[in-house]
């Protein structure tokens, strides 16, 4: 157990390294914090502090930076739920607006929005047990021989394939087509899709195999594109401005875990039954990672994961910064995703 002012002083000196990266001396406290004691009795609290377990001494400072207990004791107890500025606010709403149009824009503005306001690298992961269900499909028209076969799904993922159009059919008869199989089709679960559920839907498109195959294998794209994983990275740039990555060695090793993607989705995978989860520093039992922190969450729509969402940096974190960021975008993403759903039926 750690008195009042042993908080209060470990809480002083672990936001000034965040800020600062400098290691806190108890003059530096007594000069920037008024607590009201002298910078011996603050020595002395350090000292005690120090034999914790709570502050390490660099051997060229006569200051102290935190340990990873001290980090782990600062999520822990110490620091409470924030909130967003007003400036937070409307910067990730409109980075939203400006960019999403599709599920996969979703995850992607997600990880580019996250490491811009941690300052560090974000990853996302777009997790395959999300099941997207048919909204409706349409035929472009390409030339007089082809069109584009589009399929959009209720959380708007969409994808297309060039198709033959049979000889003599109008584009009338192509939209005839793609209403009747719409109508038939919208509202059910894309896995469960297959030849047999396409030919009920409207046998008169079984008449041209080729047409009917073009739909049949788009569905099957799009079902597998469903069960597979997808990755997203964003801020890796931000790492060679981190004072504790200036090492070369030390770069390399971590870009080198950040290019496997399989260890990347391992690691989220990892903590998906968590909520919101903190690993510091030896915590992290991926090589590579282990004097790093890494902040994650995972997200749920309508009682399904749809993504997990991770911040990758220094022990040295805004920790309250970025879990407020995280609670903030969970409940936004979950509005993003209400609403394109909306928008796509």
């Amino acid at each position: 157990m750690l008195s009042d002012r042993q908080r209060q002083i470990l809480q002083i000196i672990i936001e000034d390294y965040i800020a600062t990266a400098e290691p806190v001396g108890s003059r530096t406290i007594a000069r920037k914090y008024n607590l009201g004691i002298s910078p011996a009795t603050i020595r002395n609290e350090m000292s005690d502090l120090e034999l914790l377990g709570f502050l390490d001494q660099p051997h060229t400072s006569a200051g102290r930076i935190p340990s990873s207990k001290a980090y782990r004791y600062y999520v822990d107890s110490l620091i409470k739920p924030g909130s967003l500025t007003p400036n937070d606010i409307a910067l990730i709403d409109n980075w939203y607006k400006e960019r999403v149009r599709n599920i996969d824009d979703i995850f992607q503005s997600t990880a580019k929005i996250l490491s811009r306001m941690s300052k560090n690298v974000s990853l996302v992961l777009a997790n395959k047990e999300t099941t997207s269900k048919f909204s409706y499909m349409r035929f472009l028209p390409l030339n007089e021989h082809q069109a584009i076969l589009c399929l959009i799904t209720e959380d708007g993922q969409i994808d297309n394939c060039v198709v033959e159009i049979p000889l003599g059919m109008q584009q009338d008869e192509l939209d005839y087509l793609a209403r009747n199989i719409t109508n038939k089709l919208h509202g059910m679960n894309l896995d469960t899709i297959d030849s047999e559920v396409l030919h009920d839907a409207h046998q008169e498109i079984q008449g041209d195999k080729m047409l009917f195959s073009s739909l049949l294998k788009a569905v099957t794209q799009m079902q597998q594109g469903q069960k597979k994983e997808k990755m997203f990275l964003g801020g890796t740039k931000q790492l060679f401005n981190q004072p504790e990555f200036q090492d070369a060695n030390r770069i390399k090793e971590l870009l080198g875990v950040l290019e496997e993607e399989q260890v990347l989705k391992d690691m989220l995978n990892a903590g998906t039954n968590s909520g919101l989860r903190v690993t510091i520093g030896s915590e992290n039992t991926f090589t590579g990672i282990q004097d790093c922190s890494m902040i994650q969450a995972t997200y749920r729509l309508n009682g399904q994961v749809v993504g997990t969402l991770a911040v990758l940096g220094p022990t040295r974190m805004e920790y309250k910064k970025v879990i407020s960021v995280m609670d903030y975008l969970q409940k936004y993403m979950h509005v993003v995703f209400n609403k394109m759903s909306e928008a796509n039926k």
